[in-house]
């Protein structure tokens, strides 16, 4: 008898596992080297060439000593939540089997097929409409997924799959950004700020007990160059993560992801996600992590590993290769626009931001975030029992 497979190594996202599934990171998680390597070669030659020397430049009350652990506690604080960020599912919402046949509609298509027969395409409702604080919000189907999405819920086209409150794909960390991974991600970037900062400011005053017993800057430069070295290196990359980090602050307080604000520009005015800022901070910081939907080390059978190939499911896979390929490029520009956003200053970013808004002509909600809103629509349901009867339709198809 076949030993039976577990999902991790069914999966159908583009996922890499570790540990027998323990561990979720996303396709490109070779990246997390190049992170590793920016924290750690600059922390070591602190370690070895700075902090190592201030112990004998403020012996009182061991001060030196305390600059030193306090440097090594702090980044292995860092490199926690990096590997928090990295190697967790962010989100991931349940795939289905199938379509959900019983809400097909079928149309005539205009096209002729190789023979000359008239084509007829199955066609599911773009959208539906749930509601969010007592309004109504139109959710998108996923083609890949074959489910339709939760409200602010995305398709990643790097890892393909949808994830909850998708945010954006980082590159740096090689995972996504959704749910169940924000906060430590902006823990993650608001703390290697601060260590961005203290290992600036600690290389500074090592160079000032330079310039005093040398009497020139050119002496204690040459005397230490890593010194100099280390206050450019920090002074650069805290363009980058501090900016990053007033920039996610200015999200959080407005209750946006970073996919909202880059691709539909929501009005704060009409944002149903809106709380108040204090409610906004609340709901990042002090609410509870939900657990994975997905145990990716439980064993699945043969019959679920693969979707059904019916003639409606091949019809339905061939309408929706094509949109997958067009957003491959349009998520991955999300993630690099982040490096320009993060060089501005903390006092210009939500002025910038929210200029940026006013440029253009107010949007209903429906339109900005889930496009022209010009497809067809099933009727409305609340999104409790809409979530409820997905987890348990999916929940069918799982050992």
């Amino acid at each position: 008898m076949a030993k039976p497979k577990r999902l991790y190594q069914v999966w159908k996202g583009n996922n890499k596992f570790f540990f027998g599934g323990r561990l979720i990171f996303g396709p490109d998680a070779r990246s997390l080297i190049v992170t590793l390597l920016l924290i750690l070669i600059p922390v070591v030659i602190f370690c070895t060439l700075v902090a190592r020397n201030l112990l004998h430049e403020i012996p009182a009350y061991n001060a030196g000593y305390a600059i030193l652990v306090v440097t090594i506690v702090f980044t292995i604080y860092v490199l926690f939540l990096l590997l928090l960020t990295s190697a967790r599912d962010p989100g991931i919402v349940l795939r289905s089997s199938r379509p959900p046949e019983d809400e097909f509609g079928y149309e005539s298509s205009a096209s002729v097929e190789a023979g000359g027969r008239l084509s007829q395409s199955a066609q599911l409702p773009r959208t539906r409409e749930v509601f969010v604080n007592g309004l109504p919000v139109r959710v998108k189907y996923c083609e890949t997924c074959m489910v339709y999405r939760p409200p602010r819920c995305s398709h990643c086209s790097v890892c393909d799959n949808c994830v909850e409150r998708f945010d954006h794909h980082c590159p740096w960390v090689g995972q996504c950004i959704g749910k169940r991974n924000y906060r430590s991600f902006f823990l993650f970037v608001s703390s290697s700020a601060l260590l961005c900062i203290f290992v600036f400011s600690m290389s500074a005053l090592y160079m000032k007990f330079l310039v005093d017993e040398h009497g020139t800057v050119w002496k204690a430069m040459k005397e230490s160059p890593a010194s100099v070295v280390l206050m450019v290196y920090s002074f650069v990359l805290l363009w980058f993560v501090g900016g990053l980090t007033g920039f996610h602050l200015y999200l959080i307080g407005s209750n946006q992801t970073t996919y909202e604000n880059f691709r539909h520009r929501v009005d704060s005015r009409m944002n149903v996600y809106d709380r108040g800022c204090t409610n906004n901070f609340l709901e990042v910081f002090c609410t509870k992590t939900e657990p994975s939907r997905h145990n990716f080390r439980a064993n699945v059978n043969d019959d679920t590993a693969e979707p059904s190939k019916g003639s409606t499911y091949e019809a339905h896979k061939r309408n929706s290769d094509e949109g997958r390929r067009a957003k491959v490029e349009e998520d991955l520009e999300i993630g690099n626009d982040l490096l320009k956003v993060s060089q501005r200053r903390d006092s210009e970013e939500a002025g910038d931001i929210r200029s940026r808004g006013r440029d253009t002509l107010p949007q209903k909600l429906s339109d900005a975030d889930f496009g022209l809103g010009l497809e067809p629509q099933t009727s409305p349901l609340r999104y409790d029992d809409y979530s409820s009867s997905l987890d348990r339709r999916n929940e069918r198809m799982r050992v």
